[in-house]
């Protein structure tokens, strides 16, 4: 009986432990707000949200230098800048990945693919890989929509760029601009999450 007794009580310590630790590393669910970012950008300054005080919200996206689902949308990400930062909703890109794993996505080889790629918008380097655990990013790429809310920045949408990660020309449906569109037409966003498809932030 205590034999039994025993085992069902680290029977229950083992679930809750990890209960909570998966809560803990759950990230951003829809409604939530973002916490601020200073992450070092490929221009050698540290970036902020507080940095662009006329914006209405942010398009955060985990990418990197590496993952050819990244590398395939590397266009579409800055077809997005482009559609939106005069609208409100800048791109901010941010690579999580650790160099030690994967060693193409160095900071200086970062700072390569920007130039040789003409990103217009920040990339930015997780150092500490604390942003990404953070948000609760599992893919590169990994969206997060951002809205400007009496001083928050509340989460509005989840997951992909749009319905086809490896061929932008195949794409049918846009999620993320789909949801700023509604976001800038103040309707309700129809689709809030979907499924990030990508390969598995290396940390």
């Amino acid at each position: 009986m205590l034999v039994f007794a025993a085992g069902a009580v680290i029977t229950l310590l083992v679930a809750f432990s990890t209960y909570n630790n998966e809560s803990a590393v759950d990230g951003y669910s829809i409604g939530d707000n973002a916490a601020n970012i200073n992450l070092l950008n490929v221009d050698n300054n540290m970036v902020s949200y507080d940095d662009y005080p006329d914006a209405l919200g942010f398009i955060v996206i985990f990418t990197c230098n590496t993952c050819p689902y990244a590398v395939a949308s590397e266009d579409r990400i800055i077809a997005l800048d482009a559609e939106f930062k005069s609208k409100g909703y800048p791109v901010i890109a941010i690579n999580p990945n650790d160099p030690a794993v994967q060693p193409a996505d160095t900071f200086e080889l970062m700072q390569e693919k920007a130039k040789d790629k003409g990103f217009t918008f920040p990339y930015l380097y997780d150092e500490s890989r604390s942003v990404y655990s953070e948000y609760g990013a599992k893919k590169t790429p990994h969206v997060y929509l951002l809205q400007k809310e009496e001083g928050n920045n509340v989460v509005k949408y989840i997951g992909a760029i749009d319905d086809n990660v490896r061929n932008g020309s195949a794409v049918k449906e846009r999620f993320l601009a789909n949801a700023i569109y509604e976001l800038l037409d103040g309707k309700e966003i129809s689709v809030k999450e979907t499924k990030a498809i990508g390969c598995s932030i290396k940390v």
